[in-house]
Formats: C-alpha cells, structure tokens, sequence
C-alpha cells in the first residue's frame, strides 16, 4: 500500500508547489497596473520581486533604500507628522504674504523658512515647521512603490529618487508643511552627484496635495527616461503665495540632460510653475507635454526658461489665466494645426484646445522641430489624443480608474470635474496635528532644506514671476 500512495503524494505535493509558485509570480506580476508609455517605456522598477508589506516606518525605509530589487505594497497610510519633532526659528514673511495680509481677503499667505542663501524682502518672523518634511524617504534602484485602492499614503513626507528603474503608482503624498516655502517637496528627482543622472523613473496615479514647495522637482543632475501620467497634482491649499488659495509652487524641471513626458495629467487650482522648465545656462531640458487637463489656474501654466525645449500637443486648457508665461529665452512649441511638426515628426501633431483662458504661443519653435526630429522614433510610438477634460478616480488615486492598461488611463468626459469651495485633504496644519506613532530616529539623507537643491536656488531659474522675485528664490 504505501509503495502506491507515496507516488500520489509527491505528485499532489509537487502539483501544489507549482500551484503556489505561480499564485507568487501572477502576484508580483499584477502589482503595477500597465506599463509606461513616453520616456519611461521600458521600466520595470521591482519586476517580478515577491511584494512586500511594510507595517511600520522603519521598514518602509529600508525597503526603498536598501541595494535590493523590491515591489513595496502600501496597504495602510503612513502618518510622519511629528515624528522627527519640529522646529521653530527665524524666518521671513514676505512682502507677497504682507501684502496678501493687508488685502483681508480671507486667504492666507505663506511665510517663509530662511536658508542662508536666500535674503527676506518683508519682515522677520518666527516660523514653526514640522522637520519630517524636510527629510524625504530615499529610494534607491529597482524599486516599485505601490498603494492598495486608496489606502497608500504618505502624510507629511516626499520622496527623493536618487536610483534608477523606479515605478511609484497609486499613491497621495500630502501635509508638508503647506504654510511655509521651503517646506517639503512632495518628489524629488536628484541623483547621489550631479554627474549621476537617474534613469528609467515612472510616476503614474499619484496624487500631491497641500505641500510646502515643489510637487515634482527634477534637480541639477537632470533625469532620462522620466515619464509623469495620470497623476492628480490638486493645488487647492489655505496657505498661497499668491494669495488665492493656489498653490504656487507646483513643477521645477532642471538637469544638464533631462528628457520627459507629462502625459494625461490633471493640474488644477495652480497659480505658477506648472510646470516651470530649464533655467540655467547648463540645463537641457525635453519635455513632451500631452493630454494633460489644466483647470482654473490663476496665473500662468507653462513657464520656458534658458535650456527649455517644450513640446506640447493635446492639452486642454480650461480658465487658465496665462498659458504661457511670458519669455525670451526657452522654446516652446505648441501646434496649431496636426501639420505644424509631421515633417520633422513623422506623425501629425494634436493642437491643444483653450476655453476662458490666456493665448499659448509658441517661443522660438524651430529649436523644438530641430530637437524633435532627434527622436522622432521615440515619439511617433506615443498616442496623443484630441485634447479633452479628464476626471480623478474613486477608487483609486490619478486620472481614470484602473483597468488592463494603466498607461492610457486618460478618457476624457464631456463634463468638467465638480470644483467646491478651496479645500485642504488634511484639515489641520502639520504642526498643530496629533500622531500615534512612535518618533523615530531622524532621516540622514539629507538636512532640512537641502532636499530640493544643491546649490544657491538663484542658480536655477530665470526670475520671471513678482512672486520669485520677493523671496528671492
């Protein structure tokens, strides 16, 4: 008898191992929702690594930092307000925020912390601000950051990506310090020095809300292979530098060699810098910008600078005050018929569609032909749509819900997203909010402030806006 049985029991016992096993690689597979389309086409972050589940802190950190391949699951929100403590010093109250005080409009401005190497145009005043902000998590190579449904968030910390082959889907990065400049960047892309240059990075069905300085910023090292879609970039903050409860400060793309795509985002409720590209004489910035969807931004969207090269087809602008922000230097192209660029492209262009809103004027575009016949392979592969309003999700963060193919998630609807009275995803400043968790060792990535830069700010851009110049960024 047992000479019979012991065969059939290997075989079931082998029948479940390969049973087992393949539940593990459809798993992983099915972590990431699609694959990347523009210039991050091709990256594969974690790949097929088992998913793992961070419960605490400390493990988050490790797993995004730590030298292995890694999908990183987000099933439950990350609270780092207060765990690093706070500080309160001398700071500036801008002239922008004295002014937006006299006003008695009922909006607030922002007050400023003061790094050396900036001046303060108003008045010194005494600023609080929580230090979690300002110590970014690290990620390293190889790495897939994913949340559960709506459950992946992080509150009151960014992320800096300073490795290669990096997928970040489905996550909300919110409450850094949304009443100070300088008070956290939700994304940073910065490799380790500036002659390290990250490749391969894709950030798709996120969400940035109430932050103190940049939404996305891509340092002096520059990015390759970079490609932001789907995302929701809310600006709707009580704290605006432009007095209107807008954020400001939303995308600053720098690098000596950069290269992205911007595809079928939302970015609403923005007063400036969205994105704001190139601005030093170094910098060599491509972006291609489709499908994108900017609604009721009080200032200007576009702002092309020294070493910009901006191609942007396919957008739908709806009460945006000024598309473009007015310059000399930087080239834009924005098509005004599909054959505007099919003798450089291959492909005829998408023309971008303005309602309520500014002119969008093209700023020495033959540079931009020029540029585009370079890649015309790479960018004849990328489907650009009729530009049309797009709607946020339900269940999951970003633009469109997912399916099959979270790499076109960009339908459009007929009806523009339902806009309320201006409102904060976290009521409370981060400084006045409560947490749970247990403070932790402070991050050693990098020291307040430095997250965002790595020389004097007057390096990277042109001063183009009264509101850069007051505070002397």
């Amino acid at each position: 008898m047992l000479s019979h049985t012991r065969p059939a029991r290997i075989v079931i016992s082998l029948v479940f191992a390969l049973a087992s096993l393949q539940s593990c690689l459809t798993h992983a597979a099915s972590v990431v929702t699609g694959t990347p389309r523009g210039f991050a086409f091709g990256t594969t972050g974690g790949g097929n690594a088992a998913p793992v589940y961070p419960t605490s802190i400390r493990d988050l950190k490790t797993f995004l930092s730590d030298e292995q391949p890694r999908v990183i699951v987000l099933k439950q929100a990350f609270n780092f307000v207060k765990t690093e403590g706070s500080t309160t010093e001398e700071g500036c109250r801008p002239m922008h925020n004295l002014n937006c005080i006299a006003k008695k409009s009922g909006f607030r401005g922002q007050d400023a912390i003061q790094p050396s190497f900036s001046k303060c145009d108003g008045s010194k005043v005494s600023v609080t601000y929580d230090n979690a902000a300002n110590t970014p998590l690290l990620v390293g190579s190889n790495k897939t950051l994913v949340g559960d449904g709506m459950k992946g968030v992080l509150n009151g910390k960014g992320l800096i990506i300073s490795g290669s082959n990096v997928i970040v889907q489905n996550i909300h990065i919110t409450n850094l310090n949304p009443h100070v400049i300088w008070g956290g960047d939700a994304i940073t892309i910065r490799g380790a020095s500036t002659d390290v240059v990250p490749k391969g990075i894709w950030l798709d069905h996120i969400k940035v809300s109430n932050i103190g300085r940049q939404m996305i910023v891509i340092n002096f090292s520059g990015a390759t292979g970079v490609t932001i879609s789907n995302s929701d970039f809310d600006g709707r903050t009580k704290y605006s530098t432009s007095c209107d409860g807008r954020h400001y400060w939303g995308f600053l793309f720098l690098g000596k060699h950069t290269e992205m795509s911007l595809l079928g985002n939302y970015l609403h409720q923005i007063s400036g810098r969205s994105p704001k590209v190139g601005g030093s004489e170094t910098d060599a910035v491509f972006l291609h910008a489709a499908n994108n969807y900017f609604e009721d931004n009080s200032d200007h969207a576009f702002d092309t600078t020294t070493g910009a090269i901006v191609l942007a087809e396919g957008n739908y602008f709806d009460s945006v005050k000024t598309p473009i922000a007015h310059s000399t230097k930087g080239s834009f192209l924005a098509p005004n018929a599909g054959v505007d660029c099919k003798a450089k492209l291959g492909r005829s262009c998408v023309p971008n569609v303005l309602t309520k809103s500014g002119t969008l004027s093209s700023i020495s575009g033959d540079a931009v032909e020029t540029k585009i016949s370079n890649l015309k392979v790479h960018l004849r592969a990328i489907k650009v749509r009729t530009a049309a309003k797009l709607a946020v999700a339900s269940g999951n963060f970003g633009v469109g819900a997912f399916d099959n193919d979270s790499s076109d998630q960009t339908s459009p609807i007929q009806e523009s997203v339902e806009t309320g009275p201006i409102q904060e995803s976290v009521e409370m400043s981060p400084i006045q909010e409560s947490v749970e968790t247990s403070p932790i060792e402070k991050s050693v990535e990098m020291s307040p402030i430095q997250e965002s830069v790595e020389t004097s700010p007057i390096q990277e851009s042109v001063e183009t806006s009264p509101i850069e110049e007051s505070v002397a960024l």
